[in-house]
């Protein structure tokens, strides 16, 4: 028997992180390890005794209970009755179609005063024991990987829930020979185009205590010849280099099915990423296996054990449930075992109302304790504008029990999530103006960019979940004074009391990546994303090598400093039968703050910084 034991400070986890994150903080940089968020967040004394005197109090001795490493969890041993007493619980043998059999009740119960103090009960109600996998050959894997064979999709799997199109899932045919010339950037992206823009230099350095991560969710797996491709022409001292590889949950590298939709979004992360950082080493954590995928709650698990059982572990109808019942990676779900780099760029995102407010605030909650332990976690903000993943827009009423979606002609505005999640760095997306020459612009101080409006439309909006953070106030309250949106709150959250995305922008458009042997144009904040993390990691770089601590959560500094920020005031996000939002000075949910200016922002945060 295993009892997850409710964690502690939770309601404290806000003010800790603005210490270590808010630049006039005297505990600014002063970030915690992985032992005291462990500490801070264990279940208290109270916790542990109340659970420990209803057992001895039910004939479970006090010898017979062991507290785990981890601190979360209760386990004794006991004989079915023994359990049936203690819980009201009448258990069962099940068996699985495979033949496989599984203790487990339908229902139980604990004394009303330890509601506050337990997460979960195991085994009682849940059913993801360890299924032998079946005789099935290889071809008949793989054909039910592709049809997806009624199982879960995680947000990796092509049309999932989870799923925002690689790359936007926006791809145009390129034939032109690959060239540097960064009079023509208006047309195509290259790394030299972004360096040229936020005025980075190529990186020539490495810091054995800096990896820039990118996470990527089976079946989406770059193509290694894709990647020399790339390289070839825009990083040629990248030529076989590779990234360090964290498989979680069976994540596997798969070069079985070979198409956009599958090596898309992993090519244009990996290609980007690796090029602008290089010699910088990048982690590449590839989650779930072939059969059932993953999610970012099973991400999350592997680098923190504690947040497998945290408010009762993950949600099987929305997270991979390991060793897969489906036959796929048959090892133990992976809590804990592997490390979180300073800076992790995920290019996925869910439309906030495919979830609960629950579940996105238990996850939302990681996020935070990542911040503290001075990890940068980036997320896209989306592809259609206000609207949601593939362009819906919410037809149900707000306050409804279940949401439902149209077309996208119309319709209440479709917030993303992750990116309404307080704690992380949500990153839209802009384009260069077609005919701009990006140099003679940048000579002139002209901006070069907009927002993107060719193919795709950066993803932006106001939370229908949370609140608006102190950091942000003064910025979103600043935008509805002097430019107030023309849409009612039958359209989105106009109580001007939650939290507005992106917080920044980069490039999100006309990106030349190598894909399947040829190079395309892809469009998407998917784009934007990794090219803003490879920044934040050059920054930590130097932070580490002038002897400071990693950036960390940089909301706090960005919306204290948006003068190290190129600010965007042309363009808007459409979406929802409307003209969506619009850029404008200071922050707006288009653009954030702007576009990253290199040399401030190192300026700022390693010479000025603590």
């Amino acid at each position: 028997m295993k009892i997850a034991l409710a964690q502690s400070n939770v309601e404290k986890g806000a003010e800790w992180l603005s210490e270590v994150s808010v630049p006039t903080s005297s505990k600014y940089g002063k970030h915690w390890s992985a032992k005291d968020i462990a500490e801070a967040f264990a279940p208290s004394d109270k916790t542990v005794d109340a659970v420990k005197l209803w057992l001895t109090s039910a004939g479970i001795s006090d010898s017979r209970i062991k507290q785990s490493q981890g601190l979360n969890w209760l386990e004794f041993d006991a004989t079915v009755d023994e359990a049936e007493e203690l819980l009201k619980a009448k258990y069962h043998v099940y068996e699985h179609e495979t033949g496989q059999p599984h203790v487990a009740c339908e229902e139980y119960s604990i004394p009303a005063h330890l509601k506050e103090h337990v997460d979960l009960v195991y085994p009682t109600v849940h059913f993801d024991a360890k299924i032998k996998p079946r005789e099935e050959d290889a071809a008949e894997l793989e054909k039910r990987d592709v049809k997806n064979g009624g199982r879960r999709r995680g947000p990796g799997q092509p049309g999932g829930p989870g799923w925002s199109p690689p790359g936007g899932g926006w791809r145009m045919p390129w034939h032109h020979k690959p060239t540097t010339d960064l009079s023509n950037c208006d047309v195509h992206i290259t790394p030299d185009c972004l360096r040229a823009l936020y005025k980075f230099p190529v990186n020539t350095k490495s810091n054995s205590k800096n990896s820039f991560g990118i996470v990527e969710y089976t079946p989406q797996a770059y193509v290694p010849g894709d990647l020399d491709l790339f390289f070839k022409n825009f990083s040629k001292n990248a030529v076989g280099a590779r990234p360090i590889l964290d498989s979680i949950d069976g994540g596997v590298v798969q070069q079985t099915n070979m198409s956009f939709n599958f090596n898309g979004e992993s090519d244009l992360d990996l290609e980007y990423g690796m090029t602008l950082v290089y010699p910088q080493q990048v982690t590449l954590y590839q989650v779930g296996d072939l059969v059932e995928g993953a999610s970012f709650n099973n991400f999350l698990d592997a680098i923190d054990a504690s947040y497998c059982t945290y408010q009762g572990g993950d949600d099987p109808t929305q997270d991979a449930v390991y060793p897969d019942p489906y036959g796929g990676y048959q090892g133990p779900e992976n809590c804990g075992g592997f490390t979180a780099t300073k800076v992790i760029s995920t290019s996925y995102g869910y439309n906030e109302a495919d979830l609960t407010p629950f579940y996105e605030n238990r996850q939302c909650h990681e996020y935070m304790k990542l911040g503290m332990m001075g990890v940068s976690v980036v997320y896209s903000s989306g592809d259609y504008g206000v609207a949601g993943n593939g362009g819906q827009c919410i037809a149900s009423p707000f306050g409804a029990v279940n949401t439902t979606y149209n077309n996208g002609t119309s319709g209440r505005f479709n917030p993303a999530f992750p990116s309404s999640c307080p704690w992380v760095t949500s990153v839209g997306a802009t384009e260069v103006q077609n005919g701009t020459n990006i140099q003679k612009a940048l000579a002139s101080g002209t901006q070069p960019e907009t927002a993107c409006e060719t193919v795709i439309y950066s993803g932006g909006g106001f939370s229908n979940v949370f609140p608006l953070p102190d950091y942000q106030k003064s910025a979103v309250k600043g935008f509805f004074k002097n430019h107030l949106p023309p849409y009612g709150a039958d359209r989105y959250n106009n109580s001007q009391t939650t939290r507005g995305f992106p917080d920044l922008s980069a490039n999100g458009a006309n990106y030349v990546v190598a894909v399947d042997g040829n190079f395309s144009l892809v469009y998407g904040t998917s784009a934007s994303a990794p090219t803003t993390g490879s920044i934040l990691t050059l920054i930590n770089q130097a932070r580490l090598d002038a002897g400071k601590s990693t950036i960390g959560f940089i909301n706090p500094v960005i919306y204290a400093h948006p003068e190290i920020l190129n600010d965007i005031t042309v363009g808007g996000n459409q979406g929802c039968g409307t003209p969506g939002f619009q850029s404008t000075t200071g922050w707006d949910p288009v653009t954030g703050l702007g576009t990253p200016n290199y040399p401030k922002m190192r300026d700022l945060w390693v010479n000025k910084l603590a």
